[in-house]
């Protein structure tokens, strides 16, 4: 399971590492681009287009109909480039706009370009809130956390070995590109291995949304009850912790460790793992390509994942099974429903104090 679900069918669910090779610091933006002096160069298509506070970035169409079932009505705005399932942007009288890039990494990227770069929009002050359903480490967190992130790190870009044929010692087959164990940190070649988001916007989100009152189910909570641990077995919170994005689903404590240690080491030993999903990595690295076109702004990115199944079975039960029987967990409503718990005080924020934020986080 990580790859969790931010890219999950419906049907199926029943019902730029910015651094060099030798980096300033753990995921470090060193591509962005210099502000102009009042922070925004003055381009020609994003001066002319709609002007957004917040666009709130969804995966998969139940992710963005909670949102849309509250914050009507919408204006549809048909925007080329964009999934043909989800040809449209949606933006209410509050500036606030929903876009659904369909899932995993190819889908991710090319969407969230096809936006930054559309003459419809004025993306230059506003927020970004990907906001998707993930697979959760019961170590940090449980079904229905909701967790802002301020690292997201790429699982994908790794070597790999059969693990029935990987040497003796190694917990996994995975180890970093251009490496020769696990343990060493790989040079970052690629430039979207990890990304470091902007922490005062991660901080201010959390403290927002920490006291929200989180949705739970009893199928979840029976769910948890296997879990011999906390915080397994404990109701949802709101949380801090980190991301991890790869196209491949995944389940078992071995790569659950992995995914940790993974985490750990390219990010310095910051970062702590508690989501997985598809398309993070990829959403971001296409910001990051608009960022340098002085399109949108690096620091007004947030990212919300949910947990709605765990990574990893718990004591006597095959990491196969709990892969198989994920949706029996009884996470996945819930955690959509948290999207919305945990993220709507964020956006609410932003557009009620919009002076306040229009400049940037407020307190930075």
């Amino acid at each position: 399971m990580l790859i969790r679900v931010s890219g999950l069918c419906a049907a199926l669910l029943a019902a730029a590492c910015t651094s060099a090779t030798n980096p300033p610091a753990a995921g470090v933006d060193t591509n962005a681009p210099a502000p102009a002096a009042n922070g925004f160069a003055q381009t020609g298509d994003a001066a002319r287009g709609r002007p957004v506070k917040v666009m709130i970035v969804s995966m998969f169409a139940p992710e963005a109909k909670v949102w849309l079932d509250r914050l009507g009505p919408w204006d549809e705005i048909r925007v080329a480039g964009l999934s043909p399932d989800y040809p449209v942007v949606r933006c209410n009288r509050d500036d606030v706009c929903v876009m659904t890039t369909g899932m995993g990494h190819a889908n991710a990227a090319a969407s969230m370009m096809a936006v930054a770069f559309a003459p419809q929009f004025d993306l230059r002050r506003t927020y970004f809130v990907v906001a998707g359903i993930a697979g959760v480490n019961p170590r940090v967190g449980t079904l229905g956390s909701a967790a802002w992130s301020k690292y997201l790190v790429d699982f994908g870009i790794q070597w790999e070995i059969d693990a029935r044929e990987k040497p003796r010692g190694w917990r996994s087959g995975y180890l970093g590109i251009n490496t020769k164990t696990p343990a060493d940190k790989p040079p970052l070649d690629y430039r979207t291995e990890v990304f470091r988001l902007d922490a005062t916007l991660a901080d201010a989100a959390y403290a927002l949304s920490r006291d929200a009152a989180l949705a739970d189910s009893p199928q979840a909570q029976a769910a948890r009850a296997k879990y011999r641990y906390a915080p397994a077995n404990r109701p949802p919170a709101v949380i801090e912790c980190d991301s991890v994005a790869s196209d491949t689903w995944w389940s078992g404590a071995a790569l659950g460790e992995r995914a940790s240690a993974w985490t750990r080491q390219l990010t310095d030993g910051k970062g702590v793992y508690c989501m997985t999903q598809q398309e993070d990595n990829a959403t971001y690295e296409a910001l990051t390509r608009a960022a340098t076109a002085r399109r949108v702004d690096l620091a007004r990115v947030a990212v919300l994942r949910t947990g709605s199944d765990f990574d990893r079975p718990y004591r006597g039960q095959p990491a196969a099974d709990n892969l198989l029987h994920y949706a029996d967990q009884g996470g996945f409503a819930p955690a959509v429903e948290n999207l919305y718990r945990a993220g709507h005080p964020l956006v609410a924020e932003v557009v009620s104090h919009w002076s306040e934020w229009e400049a940037g986080v407020p307190g930075r």
